[in-house]
């Protein structure tokens, strides 16, 4: 049965659909209001290059029926949580905005804070970043004399004496002193601040007189501090309503979302993002919007353009949305829109450069290899000094980035692993022993840095363990610089050092390197490794260490002609020195051989 005739097959009920790809991996999760039609529709007509993408990688459809569509919605989000869907926008690290608090507590303190919760009754903001926050409650601090201190002490400590703290460790405040005070920084934070001003003005001009010249500049630089704190962009809407406004703009390739936070009539803040969609691009802002205020505070009122569909959303976000029509709400919604234009016409390109940088270069290897585009890449190299106690590494790239957290370490525990091919099969077995052991997440394609003798060693621990992963060797020139590729069936592929797919590769075979080279360091530094090379008289740490870098081990150390090892900076001397070495090292190996 086709993928069409699947989906012909969906109930026309809500619910939420998940994309799987050949390895069972859910790939997209979507929602809707009628499944078959939204799922179908992907397997009909023509569609832009993106969303032909994720089509091409769809091998199998699950889905699960809700009662309503905010019932999908929120499942979705959940199952966006949980899968991690390569084409799905996440938001899960994206940053959030700081706030000022007054705290829910029987001695209220002031304190910015990005983690909202239902007890957060006295919030505002939210502020363009933190120091701007903070700068603001060290402003607020110097006015009010809330406590400062995280737990009461038993004495009172400097800011009572310095009047910028009422001590309840030490006096009885009551509940309506506390509500006056808050009363006041409210009043503040909306942009009343006459009475404040006038009031540091008085003081500035008593210390003056006084001839108090340092407290009467600190009372200006006070009143400058406030100025420049509430003096932000007025917004004429003859109201004082908390609201967001919502703009956007969108192109073939990815979207714009420029959100105006508007606080007490002032544009406290914005947001701005530029992120790559697949299919249409209403219901991802839809999402966008559902995950960006599951973080976020939601406030009293959205503004957003009239085409985008704001049921469910508003059911979900349990706050009013509208489409102004005209007047000034109408100008403030195109101002978002006109902002959002702005920020699409200047990260499109620098988008479009780091997404050919990465998946799009995942998909041209998979063209390369005649394959599926390799979204999860594995490779390894080796490292090790007169090849006892060698090290591996494993690093990891996902959509053409690396994935730090899951790469690994290994030290070699075989003693019998003495060259590149028995390490490689040992890592090899440890490793995917492991993954089918724990199920975890096998690789689109498995590289090697080497050519036949690793590709054979890797080939022999997947067939032992039954494992069908497209495996990739990559072969040096005589000059250790990477040319081509070697398939799995030995056959070898020649590339353009100018091509993309040649630079990821580039990267992922510096970044294991890179990784593997610095866990060597980092044991042999503890004492672990031993080297022929300290025994050769003019090669210091220095030296030995461009020596491993350049070579990665001994045995390719004796690959060096007298010329090379001088164009690393040995001198004549030293350099046949180690050549001597290494070659009466391999005459010791021969004769405990023949014996």
């Amino acid at each position: 049965m086709s993928l069409l005739e699947l989906a012909k097959t969906l109930p026309v009920s809500p619910g939420s659909y998940q994309f799987k790809d050949k390895n069972g991996v859910v790939i997209y999760v979507g929602k809707a209001k009628n499944l078959r039609n939204r799922v179908t529709s992907y397997f009909r007509g023509s569609h832009d290059t993106k969303t032909s993408r994720l089509v091409m990688n769809i091998t199998d459809i699950e889905y699960i029926v809700t009662n309503t569509e905010l019932d999908a919605l929120l499942l979705e989000l959940n199952l966006i949580k949980k899968y991690n869907p390569r084409y799905n926008i996440m938001l899960t690290d994206d940053k959030t905005y700081p706030y000022i608090e007054i705290t829910n507590e029987r001695h209220p303190k002031l304190i910015v804070t990005r983690n909202i919760s239902k007890k957060s009754k006295h919030l505002f903001g939210p502020y363009p970043n933190v120091k701007a926050a903070r700068e603001t409650v060290k402003l607020l601090n110097k006015l009010y004399p809330l406590r400062k201190c995280p737990t009461l002490p038993k004495e009172a400590c400097l800011y009572y004496y310095m009047g910028q703290c009422l001590a309840p460790c030490i006096n009885k405040v009551t509940k309506e002193e506390y509500e006056e005070i808050i009363s006041s920084i409210k009043r503040f934070l909306k942009g009343d601040i006459k009475d404040v001003v006038e009031s540091l003005k008085d003081k500035m001009y008593v210390a003056s007189e006084a001839l108090e010249f340092e407290r009467a500049l600190e009372y200006k630089h006070t009143i400058e501090d406030i100025e420049t704190t509430t003096n932000n962009q007025k917004i004429n809407l003859n109201d004082m309503k908390d609201r967001d406004v919502v703009g956007y703009t969108f192109n073939d390739l990815v979207c714009s979302i420029e959100i105006f936070f508007i606080r007490h009539g002032k544009i406290s803040a914005r947001h701005q993002h530029v992120f790559e969609y697949y299919g249409n691009p209403l219901h991802s802002i839809e999402d966008y919007l559902a995950q960006f205020y599951q973080k976020e505070v939601v406030p009293r009122e959205l503004f957003v353009p009239n085409e985008l569909e704001v049921e469910t959303l508003a059911d979900f976000l349990d706050t009013k949305i509208f489409s102004p029509r005209r007047g000034d709400k109408k100008k403030l919604l195109d101002l978002a829109i006109l902002n959002s234009a702005e920020g699409l016409e200047e990260k499109t390109n620098t988008l479009k450069r780091e997404l050919d940088r990465t998946v799009h270069s995942v998909e041209k290897l998979g063209e390369l290899l005649n394959m599926p585009a390799p979204y999860r890449i594995e490779a390894f190299d080796n490292s090790n000094l007169f090849l006892e106690a060698s090290v591996s590494a494993m690093v990891v790239f996902i959509n053409g980035k690396p994935a730090k957290k899951e790469y690994r370490k290994y030290k070699i525990k075989d003693p019998d692993s003495t060259s590149d091919f028995t390490m490689m099969k040992e890592v090899l077995y440890r490793r995917y022993q492991r993954v089918l052991l724990e199920d975890l997440t096998l690789p689109d394609l498995l590289l090697v840095d080497g050519g036949k003798p690793q590709i054979t060693a890797a080939k022999e621990i997947l067939s032992s363990l039954d494992l069908m992963i497209p495996i990739v060797g990559l072969v040096k020139d005589d000059k250790h610089s990477t040319n081509k590729l070697m398939m799995s069936n030995y056959e070898e592929v020649t590339m353009d050092k100018t091509s993309d797919v040649f630079h990821l590769l580039t990267r992922i075979q510096d970044e294991a390197h890179r990784f593997a080279i610095t866990f060597h360091k980092s044991v042999r530094s503890k004492g672990v490794f031993y080297s022929i090379l300290d025994e050769v008289k003019g090669i210091g740490k220095v030296t030995k260490d461009k020596l491993l870098q350049k070579y990665k081990s001994v045995e390719y150390i004796k690959l060096a002609n007298l010329e090379d090892l001088r164009a690393l900076g040995l001198n004549e001397d030293t350099a046949n020195r180690l050549i001597e070495k290494l070659k009466n090292k391999d005459e010791r190996e021969e004769e405990q051989d023949d014996n």
